[in-house]
């Protein structure tokens, strides 16, 4: 959020303040903590805003921490919600980008801007087509290898929830990657929360609407253009061969292909083209009932109308291993994330109001060093054959093997199992007995040990599913520090998650911007 030219620097005050969540949530009541903080008399006061706001459940009951700013010369700039203009690039040098997930789209917008004209190639389908083949994994249990929750405009994040949580401390970046969510048709609250989240019932038409926006500046995309084979003569890349026999010349590629394109990783093996192993994490997706979360965090039976469904964040060592909850999702759904026939891979997702009555969370274990043959692809390897073991324990369907909590760490079969969200339902299994046992024994000390700090988590009443095995990817595709190319293929620009740069949406979209400028400086339009 940007101030309005009139609005000196000097002349807006930031306090802190912290209210009930019910206070909170009044203007009023803000605006009058705010100017008690800063201890201002309201004729000072032209208007104010929050800039930050998270919840604080330490104590007895929860409240809400807000980071206010007050302006005593003039309105705020309220923030862009349509989307900038952009110049028009028709006929301007051309930029290949594998992949419509945020790194390609973000990638797309940055080289619009840079003067660059993007084509970009999807192997899925656009976002609202990938609707019909979620529902034919959903509900017959069929997987179409381009298009699932992993592949297709938006990438996996579109239609597996939409966090906006990042590690990054690049804040300026940050702010940019929100800001552009908001100007395509995101709530303005992402610029403003500590854990920002768009919700996968919202993402479709924001990705839609930048796809229009790349279309508007002269770009391209391309659905069902899957690629097949890297054109490169002496070093340098020089075309992109597609799954229908055709070539497209490109001596300019941005390689932004996600975490679970192993056909990518594979080709690049089968050509010769340096890839390498990485380290990874693997693990289970744990469900709740979202009333036992919210007692274990906000420590009331019934959190009101101004508290949103809790969430939780976990993280022990265990045997010198990490082993840590991921995305997890309040009101959630568990979702069937397979990228192939013959496994089973689940994943997480909430809608924006977070108003289901179930909590999911993965709890990973990490996967260090040398697993297999230690050979670059033996990371994939590894998850495959879990996702396999898990297809054949759930009766070779989409079904996920599932075993109660309490039983999971005790390591006997469930006789029966809670009810859950995952859509094609589960089938009890010992699932302790299904994962590697470095994975399954760490799992089992964690969960008591997260047990142990939040009161009800450890119950029979939870479910554990198998498996989570798509949280980053198992390869890096190696990129130089200066340039950001590939060190063997000049004109390839690897990106995002699944060439190991990223690990999650928004530093996905960032890693994009970053390698198109890179790839701007190095060959200008």
């Amino acid at each position: 959020m940007t101030r309005l030219e009139g609005v000196r620097k000097d002349a807006v005050v930031s306090v802190d303040v912290v209210l009930s969540p019910a206070k909170a949530s009044v203007e009023a009541e803000v605006r009058a903590a705010a100017m008690r903080a800063a201890n201002l008399d309201p004729a000072e006061v032209k208007d104010i805003r929050i800039v930050k706001r998270s919840i604080d459940a330490r104590g007895r009951e929860p409240r809400m921490q807000l980071r206010v700013e007050i302006s005593t010369d003039g309105p705020f700039e309220a923030p862009v919600t349509t989307p900038p203009a952009l110049p028009n690039v028709e006929g301007k040098p051309t930029v290949v980008i594998i992949g419509a997930g945020p790194a390609g789209l973000f990638a797309a917008l940055r080289a619009i801007e840079r003067g660059l004209c993007p084509l970009v190639l999807e192997r899925g389908k656009d976002v609202r087509a990938r609707r019909l083949d979620l529902a034919a994994i959903t509900q017959r249990g069929v997987v179409d290898p381009d298009s699932n929750y992993c592949f297709g405009e938006g990438g996996a994040g579109t239609y597996s929830d939409g966090k906006l949580y990042t590690r990054s401390g690049k804040r300026e970046d940050i702010a940019r990657v929100l800001a552009t969510f908001v100007a395509h048709g995101a709530s303005p609250a992402i610029l403003v929360d500590a854990h920002p989240h768009i919700g996968t019932n919202k993402l479709p038409g924001i990705i839609t609407s930048m796809r229009e926006a790349i279309l508007r500046a002269g770009g391209d995309v391309r659905f069902g253009a899957r690629v097949t084979g890297l054109v490169v003569k002496d070093g340098q890349l020089t075309g992109v061969s597609l799954r229908d026999g055709t070539t497209i010349d490109a001596t300019r590629v941005v390689l932004a292909t996600g975490h679970s394109a192993r056909d990518i990783f594979e080709m690049f093996f089968a050509q010769g083209i340096a890839i390498e192993r990485k380290d990874f994490a693997l693990g289970v997706r744990v469900e709740h009932p979202q009333a036992l979360i919210d007692q274990a965090r906000y420590r009331m039976t019934d959190r009101g109308e101004f508290l949103p469904p809790a969430s939780y964040s976990e993280v022990a060592q265990v045997e010198g291993l990490g082993v840590y909850t991921f995305c997890m999702c309040p009101g959630g759904i568990v979702a069937p994330c397979a990228t192939a026939p013959g496994e089973v891979v689940t994943n997480g997702w909430s809608p924006s109001k977070r108003n289901n009555p179930l909590a999911n969370s993965g709890v990973v274990v990490e996967v260090r060093g040398p697993v297999g043959d230690g050979g670059p692809l033996s990371g994939v390897e590894y998850q495959r054959s879990v996702e396999r073991a898990a297809w054949e324990a759930g009766g070779k369907t989409q079904a996920a093997p599932g075993q109660r909590l309490v039983d999971f760490c005790e390591g006997r079969l469930s006789s029966d199992l809670p009810s859950s969200s995952y859509p094609p339902g589960l089938a009890s299994a010992r699932v302790d007995r299904l994962l590697p046992p470095e994975i399954a024994e760490r799992l089992q000390q964690a969960l008591q040990v997260f047990g142990r700090r939040m009161r009800g988590y450890y119950t029979n009443e939870a479910v554990v599913i198998a498996v989570e095995s798509r949280t980053s990817s198992p390869v890096r595709i190696p990129r130089r520090p200066d340039t950001l190319e590939h060190p063997a293929v000049h004109g390839l620009f690897p990106c995002g998650e699944g060439a190991g740069y990223a690990g999650g949406i928004v530093s996905a979209a960032m890693d994009g911007e970053r390698v198109v400028e890179r790839l701007a400086a190095l060959y200008p339009a």
